[in-house]
């Protein structure tokens, strides 16, 4: 029997929505402050997908503000295909709201965005038998629907309340499907937290009335052991060989109670069974059976990017502005460079490009020539929760930020014998095995749980430093990972691996991101 690994998107990547066309699938998911926006990607079995691309992929399209707040941004997309063409509806959070955007082809391009001049938030798009387009959408008073014209944006005529769940809070997230003689609306409740669910209704009618599945919530992992967690915002797809299958977001929390997940929500596949006319997703395993389904992968993506391509690779983003701005190939052959905009993570403006965490085990290095400038290696859930390892004027500087502190773990002036001045490889290390208790400061203090008097309770334990001229790792501190998790932070993302400049300009040679 054919097994596939959970998550199949794994790291940050919320809110996942899947369309397919003849035998392959593509799927976007939520980016919130992070640009390009809506990743994209590409699967032909499911269970394996490659990134293609981002269908915000120009400032033309999308454009934050510095004062744009953390976890604001680009929430919940809807991807379609309809009468051969790709259509993505979105909602923008502190900024242009729900807009439509569409293309030929996956890949792009994608056209500038229409506005859509509805409330709320996760809007949804299907047609029905006679050509009307219905975007539903989630809002105070629970889910609503109107008639939209897609090629305009207009909205035609008021929006009614169509369903508000269970009863659980926070009814969001909807998908509506046509599936024989009724139609099926597929939404979250209960908050994306621990207590996430999906329920779903139907009706002869787009807008009702909804008969609720006696089954509700057809999914959930509250309550329960299941090392997937936070269950919920899920699409429904039909596979080629007629199977049914849901992705939907999960985390993977570690660590002493409450637990704590640093990867953010990510995109997760279940089967689903139909049983007396109602879509009943199974559970959701690490290691489910493929079913019916054959596994394609694809060519694992790169770990190092050594940056000798015209254009960044899609896996790379950056904090509130496109990569662009900040960040130039062109200036030093086979070099990203960067230009300091901001003086300190801490605050928005700050020139950063990264790569989401992945794996919960991993290490990051980066070989940057930082000359008189200051620049760094950052692991950063937002502006008040990130650690990083910096070189600054032959200093090699582990600073943390967690909440309303920031301060200076440790530093090691460079001497002869530690590579050039300006140029050296920095490393940060995250594990989840031997996890250090909280407080940990400098590698090498003498410590132990029974003298902290706190257990080791994090998810993970970061490492941060350099690596000397023989490529010897020398760690400079351990710090406890649950401060870098939303459980600690709050908010809707999770972490972010990348290299950034605070001041003057910075040349990264290579980069490279393994897991375990």
């Amino acid at each position: 029997m054919e097994f596939f690994d959970n998550p199949v998107v794994p790291g940050f990547s919320p809110d996942p929505s899947v369309c397919r066309v003849g035998r392959d699938y593509y799927l976007a998911t939520s980016s919130f402050e992070y640009a390009p926006g809506v990743p994209l990607w590409h699967s032909r079995d499911l269970m394996n997908w490659r990134r293609i691309g981002h269908a915000l992929d120009r400032p033309s399209q999308l454009s934050f503000p510095d004062t744009l707040l953390s976890s604001e941004g680009v929430y919940a997309p809807t991807l379609r295909h309809h009468d051969g063409r790709f259509w993505l509806i979105t909602t923008v959070v502190g900024g242009a709201g729900n807009i439509l955007v569409t293309a030929d082809s996956p890949e792009g391009p994608w056209s500038d965005p229409l506005p859509l001049a509805l409330p709320g938030i996760d809007p949804d798009l299907a047609w029905d038998e006679d050509g009307v387009c219905w975007c539903l959408f989630s809002a105070a008073s629970g889910i609503r629907a109107a008639r939209i014209d897609p090629a305009t944006g207009a909205v035609l005529g008021e929006s009614v309340p169509v369903w508000s769940g269970s009863g659980l809070q926070y009814p969001e997230g909807p998908h509506l499907y046509r599936v024989g003689e009724w139609w099926y609306l597929l939404l979250s409740e209960g908050g994306t937290e621990r207590g996430h669910a999906l329920s779903v209704a139907r009706a002869r009618s787009p807008l009702g009335p909804y008969e609720p599945c006696p089954a509700n919530p057809v999914l959930s992992h509250r309550s329960t052991d299941r090392p997937v967690q936070n269950t919920g915002h899920g699409d429904l797809i039909q596979a080629h060989d007629g199977s049914w299958w849901m992705v939907l977001l999960g985390t993977r929390p570690r660590g002493y109670t409450p637990q704590y997940h640093g990867l953010g929500r990510e995109t997760f596949l279940t089967p689903v069974t139909w049983e007396d006319g109602w879509p009943l997703p199974r559970p959701v395993e690490e290691r489910p059976p493929a079913g019916s389904l054959t596994p394609s992968p694809f060519p694992p993506e790169p770990a190092r990017d050594d940056f000798d391509s015209v254009r960044l690779a899609p896996c790379w983003v950056s904090v509130r502005q496109h990569p662009a701005t900040g960040a130039r190939l062109d200036e030093r052959p086979g070099h990203l460079v960067l230009h300091a905009r901001g003086e300190s993570l801490d605050r928005p403006g700050t020139v950063f490009v990264g790569r989401r965490q992945e794996s919960p085990d991993c290490s990051a290095r980066t070989l940057v020539d930082a000359g008189t400038g200051r620049a760094g290696l950052a692991v950063r859930l937002d502006e008040a929760h990130h650690y990083e390892v910096e070189y600054d004027a032959g200093t090699v500087r582990v600073r943390a930020r967690i909440g309303p502190l920031a301060t200076t773990v440790a530093e090691r002036s460079l001497g002869p014998g530690n590579g050039h001045p300006g140029r050296i490889t920095l490393r940060l290390d995250i594990r989840t095995t031997d996890v250090l208790p909280p407080m940990v400061t400098t590698v090498g203090q003498d410590f132990s749980g029974d003298a902290l008097g706190a257990r080791a309770g994090g998810p993970d334990t970061v490492v941060l430093g350099h690596e000397t001229a023989d490529g010897r790792f020398e760690a400079l501190a351990s710090l406890d990972g649950r401060y870098l998790t939303t459980e600690v932070a709050g908010g809707f993302t999770g972490r972010v691996i990348g290299m950034y400049v605070t001041r003057g300009s910075a040349a990264f040679d290579w980069f490279e991101l393994t897991g375990s």
